[in-house]
């Protein structure tokens, strides 16, 4: 069974930064990716990044693309986003996702083992 432990979230003024770590256990050795979801509230759970173990291949949410920055440390069995000029509307609760298919997605249905999430709020 696969566990997913997110931490680094907390308080930020805007043009801030943030890294997110999302420690791995279980049997992972199958996978070929993980992601990054948030959801806002009021809002419906979004896609943020999602890199693959083998060869570290990357997409971005539009939104975040060019100030977030996911990678992974397979040694540690740990996936980071790296976040850097937040924005007020970044505030969410981010999620780690691990796809059970091993697929490369940005559809949250693509994947079954969430993390608790961690609140990352970003003030103006």
């Amino acid at each position: 069974q696969v566990q997913l432990v997110e931490s680094g979230g907390g308080l930020v003024q805007a043009g801030g930064s943030l890294r997110l770590s999302c420690a791995v256990s279980g049997r992972t050795l199958t996978t070929n990716s993980m992601g990054w979801f948030r959801q806002a509230p009021g809002k419906e759970r979004e896609f943020v990044a999602a890199i693959t173990w083998r060869f570290s291949t990357t997409m971005y949410a539009d939104s975040v693309k060019g100030r977030f920055t996911i990678s992974r440390d397979n040694a540690k069995s740990t996936v980071y986003l790296q976040m850097n000029s937040l924005r007020p509307e970044d505030t969410a609760i981010y999620y780690c996702a691990y796809p059970a298919g091993g697929s490369f997605s940005s559809n949250r249905n693509s994947y079954s083992v969430w993390g608790q999430g961690t609140q990352v709020t970003v003030s103006s």
